[in-house]
């Protein structure tokens, strides 16, 4: 990366250094790498390796790195360009422009769904080199950042919106308040965060993420709403309660031949959007609705027969019914009402029925009191002795959910060990987890365990490693979640 500074020595505009600098750290942006965070081991070992080579290309890496690099990678850099300049290394001509610029004009493009924002956000140095960072912000993938690029014909981007808004009844474009725009794309960001798998971002996200994130630090902090600037107020239970209660006694509702499942069904189709779309049950649209058939219930709710059933039809009336509720143009009721009409065909090869896999009701029943049919795997990981018998004790009794069975449960797991002289301190360890695991709290603990055993590590010896990690950190929940992120492998000393 030193050597491809040298490219920035020729360059004129700090716009266009900025860009190129930008690109060459996106190359690790998501990247995981053993011994620390990707931005600390690559980010600041590149500024430490940049003020050691000491060379003019070198300095103008340090310079754009002080304004695009993170906190920590700024100041090291910013330290280290003063250095150089004082020893007497040249600077750019474009030096003192990097980073020197305000906000000219903020605009959000927005579909009548409400699946995704498209903001603009202009900006110029003093008056001249006019550009615009333009991100995409999707709330089917919980309100994160998927795309981004910069576009230097700033005019032309606006008519173009604005034309586009004007021929589709589906779009709306308008100007923000600058506020507003940093508030949402910073939230945005956060949620697409630094992923420890690849995001389903854009090709390009990467290399422009370092730029949007340092232009959004020129726009005016605020109290402005978060992404979306439409959204609503937490619903409570009673509210979600009532809005089912709504609808079930609407004319949307009426054809619903199974009173109790449509029921259930609603307060799964409330809760999605509750939970999972900013407080927004009522928006409805192709897309969502089809994420939260074929995606969202297939890992997460376990349905009745019954349930499964009447969940497409139940999920036709709601989007009549919310279509009416929110306004939603005739035009995008009808896709929508489609949308739904075609993942139905697909619905009975999506959800996958645990039970249709030949286990048994009662097992199912214990392990999924929740109905959270995501948490299937970690419990069974937890407790692999449900069924049969052991000794007097008959295992199918036990509900790994009750404390006093959830010990017993684990004494079994555990017959070999129970010499041990510290078998009591031990197991008090292994109830810690397990129950960390039955909660998915946190969710970091599954994941590096899954990591673990895709490498073929033996059951026991993941989870102690896992007690290991927990024994270590204590309570703090940040350093516990950073701790299991960071493992890649079991330590040979285990």
């Amino acid at each position: 990366m030193v050597q491809a500074a040298r490219e920035l020595l020729a360059v004129r505009s700090p716009l266009d250094a900025e860009l190129m600098v930008s690109d060459m750290i996106g190359a690790w942006w998501g990247r995981r790498v053993r011994g620390g965070d990707v931005e600390q081991v690559l980010g600041e070992g590149l500024v430490d390796y940049a003020a050691k080579a000491g060379t003019p290309a070198s300095l103008t890496l340090l310079i754009a790195l002080a304004y695009l690099g993170t906190a920590r990678q700024g100041a090291k850099a910013e330290g280290a360009a003063l250095a150089l300049m004082e020893s007497g290394v040249a600077r750019p001509g474009w030096a003192d422009r990097v980073g020197a610029v305000k906000p000219t004009g903020c605009y959000v493009s927005r579909d009548a769904y409400g699946d995704q924002d498209t903001v603009v956000c202009t900006f110029a140095y003093s008056g001249l080199d006019r550009h615009a960072l333009v991100m995409v912000v999707d709330y089917n993938m919980r309100g994160m950042a998927r795309d981004a690029w910069v576009s230097s014909e700033v005019e032309k981007l606006l008519e173009q919106a604005r034309a586009e808004a004007e021929a589709n009844p589906m779009l709306l474009f308008e100007e923000i308040e600058p506020q507003q725009a940093r508030a949402l794309l910073e939230s945005a960001m956060k949620a697409t965060g630094e992923p420890k798998t690849p995001p389903p971002v854009s090709d390009s996200y990467s290399a422009y993420h370092a730029f949007a994130r340092s232009r959004l630090k020129a726009l005016p902090p605020g109290r402005k709403r978060p992404a979306p600037l439409h959204i609503e107020a937490p619903y409570s239970r009673e509210r979600r309660a009532m809005l089912a209660a709504e609808f079930l006694a609407s004319d949307a509702a009426e054809h619903l031949s199974d009173p109790s499942a449509a029921s259930r069904c609603a307060d799964h189709i409330i809760d999605y959007g509750c939970e999972q779309d900013f407080s927004r049950p009522l928006r409805v649209s192709p897309t969502k609705c089809e994420t939260f058939l074929l995606d969202w219930l297939p890992r997460k709710v376990m349905l009745s027969a019954a349930e499964q059933e009447a969940m497409p039809h139940v999920l036709s009336a709601w989007v009549r019914f919310a279509a009416r509720r929110t306004g939603l143009p005739e035009q995008g009721l009808k896709a929508t009402l489609d949308g739904v009409w075609e993942a139905t065909a697909k619905f009975p090869e999506a959800y996958h029925d645990p039970a249709s896999l030949g286990l048994d009701q009662g097992l199912l029943d214990r392990l999924l009191p929740d109905g959270d049919l995501s948490a299937l795997a970690r419990r069974v990981f937890a407790f692999p002795y449900l069924q049969g018998t052991h000794g007097d004790i008959d295992l199918d009794l036990l509900n790994p959910a009750d404390e006093a069975d959830r010990r017993t449960l684990l004494e079994i797991d555990h017959v070999v060990e129970h010499g041990r002289a510290d078998y009591e301190e031990h197991l008090a360890w292994h109830e810690e987890i397990a129950s960390r695991l039955w909660e998915g709290d946190p969710p970091q603990m599954w994941e590096a365990a899954q990591r673990l055993l895709d490498l073929g590590h033996d059951r026991h010896d993941v989870l102690h490693v896992l007690i290991e990690i927990a024994e270590r950190i204590g309570d703090d929940p940040d350093e516990l979640a950073s701790a299991l992120d960071d493992i890649a492998d079991i330590p040979d000393e285990f």
